[in-house]
């Protein structure tokens, strides 16, 4: 098992990550306790969650119960201290969450007791933003994004209200650490700028998409990154299991999660992914390897990975999952997936 620093904490997390979204929706609280169990038996110590939680579909009775379900593990278990424990605040975009309310300090002061009450713990390891107020390029939307509405006076102002609840926050000992997802490279920059100007907390992570098949972090956040110790959380490292070669040739079998949202995946699978997905699993087959666990293998090799975060709806995928953390890529492995990505860029 492999661990790493997350960003300049004194916490080690694995460098992979159980992941939750599916529970409540997908998953029972008996399937999700049973996750946990496995994960931990396997040596995995790091968990992400978010007050939105469960998804597929997000409704508004659900809101929560993923965090209910993590935190009804810890109060049957006792194990609360075997977990660095990850949850998000739900921005403008969340829906159900406080009436969809923007984040502000008076939301976080909200969500966070919601949080700790539905979670049954008395701290939060890593709590992050869950997209930022003045909206972001994940989610498919770079093809469109157009920042030159923002208003940069008004986006600092609003980086010293939030940071000035999260130090509070901090200093009741309610949360360790903080961290940011769906941010840019400016975003990442802004709020460490803001935060060592008033005396605030820094950041310590970033919780993007990243994957085989979603690789906009190699640049200019990975750059920021490096330079600022503000580690990569990966989610959808296996790209919403399109790295799992259930989707072969793009085809959906029916149960699967590309099943429940229409074939497309989010807007996922379209014919240069097919394209991609596949070439990728060719790789894997030419060398005898799991094309899952290669695919969560090569997140885990990157430079400036921190952590992946991968989600199961079954105990059968999460044991083909775990034997990832033991897996090395070859230098070979790794050329010829540089030479597929250079004959597949930005697939969706």
């Amino acid at each position: 098992m492999n661990y790493n620093t997350l960003g300049d904490t004194d916490l080690e997390v694995t460098d992979l990550c159980l992941g939750t979204m599916t529970w409540g929706t997908k998953n029972t609280e008996a399937e999700g306790h049973a996750q946990i169990d496995r994960a931990l038996a396997h040596g995995l110590n790091f968990i992400d969650t978010a007050e939105m939680y469960p998804v597929i579909p997000v409704l508004a009775e659900n809101v929560g119960r993923t965090e209910e379900i993590v935190g009804s593990w810890f109060a049957k278990t006792g194990k609360r201290n075997d977990w660095v424990l990850a949850t998000k605040i739900t921005g403008a975009n969340g829906g159900f969450c406080r009436d969809g309310a923007p984040i502000s300090s008076g939301e976080i002061a909200k969500a966070v007791e919601g949080s700790l009450r539905r979670l049954q713990t008395d701290v939060i390891d890593l709590y992050q933003l869950h997209w930022p107020n003045r909206g972001s390029y994940c989610f498919r939307q770079n093809w469109d994004y157009d920042p030159s509405d923002q208003v940069k006076q008004d986006t600092v102002a609003h980086m010293e209200d939030v940071l000035g609840e999260l130090q509070r926050q901090v200093a009741a000992g309610k949360i360790r650490h903080i961290g940011l997802s769906n941010e840019s490279a400016w975003g990442v920059a802004k709020w460490l700028e803001v935060a060592e100007r008033i005396g605030a907390p820094r950041m310590v992570s970033i919780q993007n998409e990243y994957s085989l098949l979603h690789r906009l972090f190699d640049t200019d956040l990975a750059e920021v990154t490096a330079n600022e110790h503000v580690g990569l959380l990966a989610y959808s490292p296996l790209a919403f299991g399109m790295l799992t070669g259930k989707y072969r040739g793009g085809t959906v079998p029916e149960g699967t999660r590309g099943a429940d949202t229409d074939g497309g995946m989010h807007g996922r699978m379209t014919p240069r992914a097919v394209g991609a997905m596949d070439a990728y699993e060719d790789i894997a087959r030419k060398h005898g390897l799991n094309y899952t666990q290669m695919a969560l293998a090569w997140c885990r090799q990157r430079p400036f990975m921190t952590s992946a975060i991968f989600g199961a709806t079954s105990l059968e995928q999460l044991d083909e999952i775990l034997p990832a953390t033991e897996l090395t890529l070859s230098d070979e492995v790794l050329a010829e997936i540089s030479a597929a990505h250079r004959q597949h860029a930005m697939p969706y």
